[in-house]
């Protein structure tokens, strides 16, 4: 019987420790594709702002809420892979004309539908910590 009693406290415990987990999981799920994620930046496009291999987070509710102005920096999902998300700054809002080369023409437009968020923050590297305004 004593053989018993300690098997059922440990079970006990790891349903317990289970159920906390799985209920962690699902509040970080929920807080990451909802509010805001965690963005690995690879590629030259960004930088000095950005270099490669840094790690930004990205604000989505600003996207749902129609927050994004001039200069801000973005994450969206390229138009023919969307797959892939891209780092860009924006240049101009829907009916601006954008100067590009020798034409004011609307250059890059991507569709409101494919930004993911607002880059708010670098928090990697740690000695290069970020807030972007």
């Amino acid at each position: 019987m004593v053989v018993n009693s300690n098997f059922t406290g440990v079970l006990k415990k790891f349903s317990g420790t289970l159920w906390y987990l799985v209920k962690f999981g699902c509040v970080t799920h929920c807080v990451m594709e909802y509010f805001g994620d965690f963005v690995f930046c690879t590629g030259p496009s960004m930088e000095p702002t950005i270099y490669t291999n840094n790690v930004v987070i990205s604000d989505q509710m600003s996207v749902w809420m129609k927050r994004i102005d001039k200069g801000d920096i973005v994450i969206a999902k390229l138009p023919h892979d969307r797959n892939q998300l891209i780092c860009k700054r924006v240049t101009g809002l829907p009916g601006d004309r954008v100067w590009a080369g020798y034409s004011y023409q609307k250059y890059g437009p991507i569709p409101q539908g494919l930004l993911r968020g607002k880059v708010i923050c670098r928090i990697w590297p740690l000695n290069d910590l970020k807030i972007f305004s």
